[in-house]
């Protein structure tokens, strides 16, 4: 038994690893379910109270479960699963038009834009090459030069050369901002798994599973960037505001008691967080020390006399909202110091500021709470609360969990993105820290100097589209409209803020050129005929193989079987996606594995048929055929692997599958089958039915 184990281990652990990855899949479909239901019968409770509690007793019992069966099961594509292909392409030619001077633009001017935009419709060189190109044939025939149109700042440098470097410049970041506005808004739309890819020079596919809005997402995905800078009021009055939602909540969980659990989560997550974090977080422009003296909330307990857990658990029932955040107060002065808030009475500090920090697991019911009517009928309206886009790095190095500071802002913006002319990521020559310098146009200088000059030491937010990038603090009144932002943790950060500018200063809009939408119903009857097709391959193949090769026919269909098993599986493993093309894929691999097993049998059948031995045939069958079995199939993995890095989408999508397919082939083919067919043979068998007649064995 045990020189066998080997074999016995070749066949097993491939086994045992396959139900280990599909086993995701089967949760999150079992769970998703139970999802749906739970969905549907939120929709008709009476309040959005009953519907928020009957959601958090779904996620208090399933929501980690769910979580980490959707990450790890197989990932369907859109014609699968149902939803929205887009292509979108950013108009470059609009960039160009509106970075020429308005008062230059003639007649010329606007024919070389129309010539340009006409041939770029059909042509996938960059805009730039093709404009130069037609400016020389159109305009500088007629004696003009691109000098003529655009302007460089400094007139010492002023030259065509640094015009079309500009230009390029801005080529390149219009679609990595188009990316970078794209992918927020997608995320904060809240579509899973979606696909975000850059296509040529200038366009971007996207794929949106579950999607079939396509009026709402057409709208979202071609507004404007919206660039606004927003007065933070981080203050006692919002502050206040939690206090007062604490105190809604807990009244109406009273009311309801047994209905609503106020502990979900929370509790685990104030735990985890340690002093070290705490300081971290608190240290947003200011320097944490000791805080003894240090201005403070009320600190009567009123829960003295309890335990340590009982305590934490009536805080937890008597303040449903504000634990789901962390809150630092920041005193004023020079010498500021920080410290954390409890919100045990409505007894803050007017003077300082206030930071926030939620993690990633609360922001779900944070948002729920804030969305419902009651709740935000209590929020100042002048006030709105956004959260940065990008979590704190340094928490998230020290513990692997996304943390986020959140904003209370001032509604109304003081400035807007339209002023903007310019953006560059650059280090301060001083002290070689990240920076981005910000230029703004004439009207933008006078607006910025006044609104600068009435906030020094007060923080000011750049916000896209309802996330904020950056909060720097004002130092002094800045004039000119030439601005220095600093604080950034690294240059990657520095280059996103830049992006993020200059989404305000780029006129380069993006448009929808090709659209498909997949109803859910489709994609359901996609998955069923490719199913069926599957599966009426699987029982034509395993049939033939068994009545042709008889015995031996049911190891090569036990080893085909699996090999399909494998594919899915290790699709699942390395987050790979299950298209429809895919499945065309496992068909073909289903022809392709019992060709393997057809060489070694007819071998084994030939070997025999010599008068060799049962033993010696085996041996001879399998060593002999493996030649022309790796032959066929690297022939194939060639095709297979050039499909992949030269197709897109669902060619892409066949092709992977394909190249898994080979590899798993070669493995259950060769290997599985052949430690089937000598764990039979180990145990004394002397005859072993290829299909042959018995005379011939004999």
């Amino acid at each position: 038994m045990k020189k066998h184990i080997g074999k016995i281990l070749l066949i097993v652990v491939p086994i045992i690893a396959a139900i280990a990855l599909l086993y995701p899949t089967y949760e999150s479909n079992r769970i998703g379910k139970i999802k749906s239901e739970v969905e549907r019968l939120a929709k008709k409770d009476s309040t959005s109270a009953d519907s928020l509690a009957r959601i958090e007793r779904f996620e208090k019992q399933y929501g980690e479960d769910l979580e980490s069966a959707n990450n790890n099961r197989v990932k369907l594509g859109l014609d699968l699963r149902g939803g929205m292909y887009v292509t979108l392409e950013v108009d470059v030619v609009r960039l160009i038009d509106e970075s020429a001077q308005r008062e230059t633009k003639d007649e010329l001017f606007v024919q070389v834009i129309e010539a340009t935009r006409t041939e770029t419709q059909n042509n996938d060189d960059p805009v730039i090459d093709i404009f130069l190109k037609k400016f020389d044939k159109i305009a500088r025939v007629k004696g003009k030069s691109l000098l003529s149109y655009f302007d460089v700042g400094d007139l010492r440098e002023a030259s065509e050369e640094k015009i079309i470097e500009r230009l390029k410049d801005n080529e390149k970041s219009a679609i990595d901002q188009a990316l970078e506005v794209i992918r927020q808004r997608i995320d904060k739309y809240g579509v899973s798994e979606p696909t975000i890819q850059k296509q040529g020079n200038r366009r971007i596919m996207l794929e949106l599973p579950g999607v079939n809005k396509e009026d709402e997402m057409r709208k979202l995905l071609q507004t404007t960037a919206r660039l606004e800078f927003n007065l933070v009021k981080n203050d006692q009055k919002i502050v206040r505001t939690f206090y007062k939602i604490d105190k809604l909540l807990a009244e109406q969980a009273k009311r309801r008691k047994g209905i609503i659990d106020t502990t979900t989560a929370s509790q685990d997550t104030l735990l985890a967080v340690t002093d070290t974090t705490k300081n971290e977080v608190a240290q947003n422009d200011t320097t944490a020390s000791d805080t003894t003296n240090a201005e403070t909330a009320d600190t009567s307990n009123p829960y003295a006399g309890l335990s340590e857990k009982e305590a934490q658990k009536r805080y937890m029932e008597d303040h449903p909202f504000t634990t789901l955040f962390l809150t630092f107060y920041i005193s004023p002065g020079e010498r500021s110091q920080s410290m954390p808030v409890n919100y045990t009475a409505d007894a803050f500090p007017s003077e300082g500021d206030y930071n926030f920090m939620i993690y990633e697991p609360m922001l779900k019911k944070f948002n729920e709470i804030l969305a419902r009517p009651e709740i935000r009928s209590l929020i100042p309206a002048d006030l709105k609360i956004l959260r940065e886009a990008k979590p704190d790095e340094r928490i998230l190095k020290e513990s692997s969990v996304n943390a986020y500071s959140f904003f209370a802002l001032k509604a109304e913006p003081e400035l807007t993105g339209d002023v903007v002319t310019n953006a560059m990521a650059t280090f301060d020559p001083q002290t070689n820290q990240p920076m981005v310098t910000m230029g703004m146009n004439t009207d933008g200088a006078e607006r910025w100097a006044r609104i600068t000059g009435a906030n020094i030491k007060k923080r000011i937010a750049i916000v896209l589209d309802d996330q904020v990038y950056s909060a720097p603090t004002v130092q002094v009144k800045i004039t000119g409209g030439n601005s220095q932002i600093t604080g950034m943790a690294d240059a990657d950060e520095a280059h996103l803020l830049e992006i993020v500018l200059k989404a305000g200063a780029l006129k380069a809009p993006v448009q929808i050129i090709e659209e498909r939408v997949v109803g859910p119903s489709l994609g359901e009857d996609s998955i069923r005929s490719g199913l069926t097709a599957l599966g009426i391959a699987a029982l034509l193949v395993i049939l033939y193989m068994f009545i042709y090769y008889s015995r031996g026919g049911l190891v090569a269909d036990f080893a085909v079987l699996l090999n399909v098993i494998l594919i899915v599986a290790v699709l699942a493993a390395f987050q790979g996606t299950l298209t429809l093309p895919g499945i065309a894929g496992l068909i073909l691999t289903l022809g392709m594995a019992v060709d393997a097993n057809v060489l070694i049998f007819e071998r084994i059948r030939e070997e025999l048929h010599r008068g060799r031995s049962l033993r010696s045939a085996v041996d001879e069958g399998f060593s002999k055929a493996y030649s022309a079995i790796i032959d066929s199939n690297i022939t194939t993995a060639i095709t297979a692997a050039i499909l992949y890095f030269l197709g897109t989408g669902p060619i892409q999508g066949f092709a992977l599958t394909l190249l898994i397919g080979i590899f798993g082939t070669l493995f259950t083919g060769i290997m599985v089958s052949r430690a089937v067919i000598e764990l039979s043979l180990s145990k004394g068998a002397t005859h072993f039915n290829f299909g042959q007649p018995k005379a011939i064995v004999n």
